[in-house]
């Protein structure tokens, strides 16, 4: 396909959407008993308002009104704050009966919340919408995601785009250049453009001179935790005689990278003991390779268990989560606050309680 033919699916395509949306709205607004939709002018080559994708003329008990609408094809924060600036500067050639409304083809909280910062009314073609004039209040929510905004969200989150989160994620505040970035994560320069992109799109980071820079930990920590999928990998149950200080010496010895080779840290509540106390339980779960696995049999005298396990040890797929490990104390390694923040808030209430308790402790990176 040549450029020109791209050219003209893209302008193809936004017609269709230009024409869903006025069609969304209209079906919208016809459900307002009070409300008449006079007429919809889907192309305008001048007049006031020119470059608002439409116009949708209506009247509300005799007084008419001009709603000024802006389409995009993308709905992350950054478009559309954009779209709003300009949709503002549309809506100024009218008279003060002009309302602007954006619609998108989704539109997050995040997204929804810049519309109203703007005090303008919104429209997804999912069915979010809040449009407020004369005596016209309409505010609806839906609960369901796009299955592409669900799958663009959890890309974000898969092991190698996580390696990159980890490392912005240890000191928010700090500036990454896109090669020292790279060579921190372990990951492509490609992987990362992609990675940077995504986090821009959604205001969650920026871009200066001195490289790329996270502007809200929070949203994105929110936005993983939803999103969080345990690291795949085979997941083993045993019992072991030891217990409280017993297992802690005899643990201690086998965990970090060995030198002669093999792994093994501690994870979810066992690490979050050592990083945030909120109270112990009777199991114990660790991470390891192979080879720590055996150096943690022998350690701490694992047995296979089917039932009465105190002891779980994943083998993961992934080995992003050994990169990010830290050492609290002298001896003990374990899986890093963000990482086991995740891992407790998928672990049932008591984890969800010592997760936020480790983030209230660890993870507030905002005064």
């Amino acid at each position: 396909m040549t450029y020109f033919q791209q050219m003209l699916n893209t302008v193809e395509e936004l017609k269709t959407m230009e024409k869903d949306a006025a069609e969304a709205l209209t079906g919208l607004l016809q459900r307002v008993p009070a409300l008449v939709v006079e007429d919809v002018e889907l192309e305008r080559a001048d007049g006031p308002g020119r470059g608002a994708d439409f116009l949708a003329h209506v009247a509300v008990g005799g007084r008419r009104h001009t709603l000024v609408c802006q389409v995009k094809s993308n709905g992350q924060p950054r478009h559309v704050r954009l779209g709003l600036l300009q949709l503002r500067n549309y809506t100024a050639h009218f008279d003060r009966e002009a309302v602007p409304i954006f619609v998108a083809p989704y539109l997050s909280p995040e997204a929804q919340a810049l519309c109203n910062d703007y005090k303008v009314g919104f429209l997804d073609l999912v069915g979010n919408a809040r449009i407020i004039f004369d005596s016209v209040f309409i505010e609806r929510q839906v609960d369901s995601k796009p299955s592409a905004e669900r799958r663009e969200l959890k890309s974000l989150f898969k092991p190698k785009s996580a390696q990159v989160l980890r490392v912005l994620l240890r000191d928010p505040d700090k500036p990454w250049r896109v090669a020292d970035l790279a060579e921190a994560s372990a990951v492509s320069l490609g992987h990362i453009s992609n990675v940077r992109s995504a986090l821009i799109d959604r205001e969650w980071a920026r871009t200066s001179s001195e490289g790329v820079t996270l502007t809200d930990p929070d949203a994105l920590l929110d936005a993983w935790r939803e999103a969080y999928e345990s690291p795949v990998g085979r997941r083993l149950r045993f019992y072991s005689a030891l217990h409280g200080s017993g297992f802690d010496t005899a643990v201690r010895g086998v965990l970090g990278a060995q030198p002669e080779g093999g792994w093994a840290i501690l994870g979810s509540f066992s690490a979050a003991q050592w990083l945030s106390p909120y109270g112990r339980t009777s199991t114990q779960f660790l991470y390891a390779d192979d080879d720590g696995l055996v150096r943690l049999q022998e350690a701490i005298k694992l047995s296979s268990a089917s039932k009465g396990e105190n002891v779980v040890v994943t083998l993961p797929k992934d080995a992003g989560i050994l990169r990010d490990a830290v050492e609290p104390v002298p001896g003990v390694v374990c899986t890093s606050p963000v990482q086991t923040y995740l891992d407790l808030a998928a672990a049932g209430e008591r984890g969800r309680e010592a997760a936020e308790h480790l983030r209230r402790e660890k993870l507030a990176w905002r005064p």
